[in-house]
């Protein structure tokens, strides 16, 4: 019974909690103000409908999602005296002067550092017009792929990086969504306070809400003391702005400019295999070596200076690049902002699909997807392509694994073939197209990788990175079981109607 009352007590006495529980109080507050003035005013009631009816207008004319669209217009139409009032607070992605200030000058900064996307000639005419894509809307360019190297597993590439951070010798750069006490950060923290006691520059940049409830009262402390920087991301604070939804869902690790790791893999034992959570953790990354590390680098340094709140400075930190031994591709590393209103990731994914000749492979831990991104894999697959999505079997959140299912039945009617990844919890994030595309990263296939969350990505070509990520897939697919169409429609009308309100309101998860 102390142990119970102690736990309850830890929560109450949480910041998360905390914060939230103010949050809530303040969402309360004004919902109370704007009943009560509309019960009491006689100009209250239609000033408040007029509000929700001009909001609708400007929803309907907005660039946004139509799935992002229909939800607010249909809170609106259920909440018409609060709605509009609602959505200009948490709806409207009008962004205050210096976030939008920052979101004009990330791509002139982004261009005038990075080299022009030469490369991309080199390309059949369907990939250089992908890849020239993504160097207009992101300033990144292609390069030579260096020895990079792909991992199936989490506790591969996390060998791999005490390695080479072992063999550091300028600086270390992190940044990461999700940080929980264990082997994994333990293991990381001693190695990353030898490399800092050595005269090494070390950072870590974290997500707040990520890392909330999880790391321990002596963090600051502990990170301090090793002599590692230290960055929040997004503080989470008391206050009611949709701002707060901006999240860096990146994972990174760079080491000297030389090597960058990517992919699904954050700093919690399970990501590793070392805590059993879901069943096995099966989560992807890669390695990369070479010129395109500078990509991540800058990257890097222009969030961290975007979260200080000071202006990015990169010359102390161009990499001493070797001569490492090219293969026959290349990469281009490129990251996702939702500031800049273009959703990059998301429209080099309908670009994949739509080039796409002989095959289509997916794994995604959640498919939480719009009417287009469907139709497109329906067509795809209608077309004649061999399309296939790898989703897992066990789940972290239950609300969204129902999402992912409820899009079963139409993509299986379409041809696409369905797998669920039954030893445990899929979590990695790659699409591979007949053996000359693949991108490995850290967006998931739903709405807040897409409009909300800052990721990052790698693209390959004609690399055999490519060759690696399609043979991990088909590896992987013995270990699934492929849901049939009978499967896909097996369910109760409660869980229909369930379905159906959590696809109307799918883009605010």
């Amino acid at each position: 019974m102390i142990r119970i009352l102690k736990a309850f007590a830890s929560v109450l006495t949480h910041r998360l909690f905390l914060v939230g529980t103010m949050i809530a109080l303040q969402l309360a507050a004004l919902l109370a103000l704007i009943l009560f003035a509309s019960k009491i005013g006689a100009y209250a009631y239609p000033f408040l409908t007029a509000v929700s009816v001009v909001a609708v207008f400007f929803i309907i004319s907005a660039p946004e999602n139509p799935s992002y669209k229909i939800t607010w217009i249909v809170a609106i139409l259920l909440m018409p005296v609060v709605g509009g009032v609602f959505y200009i607070l948490f709806g409207n992605k009008r962004l205050p002067a210096p976030l939008e200030e920052f979101a004009k000058s990330a791509m002139r900064d982004t261009k005038s550092v990075m080299p022009d996307n030469r490369l991309s000639e080199k390309l059949t005419p369907h990939l250089e017009r992908l890849c020239d894509y993504i160097y207009n809307m992101s300033g990144y360019p292609s390069w030579k792929d260096g020895s990079s190297r792909f991992f199936p597993l989490g506790e591969e590439m996390f060998n791999s990086m005490l390695e080479k951070i072992k063999a550091a010798k300028r600086y270390v750069f992190l940044e990461y969504f999700i940080i929980r006490p264990g082997y994994m950060l333990e293991a990381l923290l001693a190695l990353l306070e030898k490399k800092a006691a050595e005269g090494l520059e070390v950072r870590l940049l974290y997500d707040d809400i990520g890392t909330a409830g999880s790391l321990p009262k002596d963090w600051e402390e502990k990170i301090s003391a090793a002599g590692v920087r230290r960055l929040v991301f997004n503080p989470f604070k008391p206050r009611m702005s949709v701002i707060l939804n901006y999240r860096d869902h990146r994972k990174l690790c760079i080491v000297d400019g030389v090597y960058a790791f990517c992919g699904g893999i954050n700093l919690a034992d399970e990501y590793i295999n070392r805590l059993d959570r879901f069943g096995h953790w099966k989560d992807t990354g890669v390695l990369l070596e070479g010129p395109a590390v500078w990509g991540f680098v800058h990257m890097y340094l222009q969030l961290w200076a975007f979260a200080e709140g000071g202006k990015p400075l990169y010359s102390p930190y161009l990499p001493e690049l070797g001569s490492p031994e090219w293969d026959r591709g290349l990469v281009q590393v490129f990251g996702d902002s939702p500031l800049d209103r273009v959703n990059v990731t998301e429209n080099v994914y309908h670009g994949i699909i739509s080039r796409a000749e002989r095959y289509v492979y997916i794994t995604t831990p959640y498919l939480v997807i719009d009417y287009a991104m469907e139709a497109a894999l329906c067509a795809a697959a209608e077309s004649g392509l061999d399309v296939r999505i790898m989703a897992p079997y066990r789940y972290d959140k239950w609300y969204v694994h129902i999402l992912t299912r409820s899009h079963y039945p139409r993509l299986i009617r379409s041809g696409v073939k369905i797998y669920e990844y039954t030893p445990g919890f899929m979590h990695g994030k790659t699409f591979v197209s007949d053996d000359q595309v693949c991108m490995v990263g850290t967006c998931n296939i739903d709405f807040r990788s897409f409009y909300l969350h800052f990721e990052c990505s790698v693209c390959f070509y004609n690399s055999n990175t490519v060759l690696a990520v399609r043979d991990d897939f088909l590896s992987c697919q013995t270990q699934c079981h492929q849901i049939t169409l009978d499967e896909s429609l097996k369910s109760g009308v409660p869980l229909r109607v369930l379905r159906a309100f959590l696809k109307i309101f799918a883009p605010l998860f």
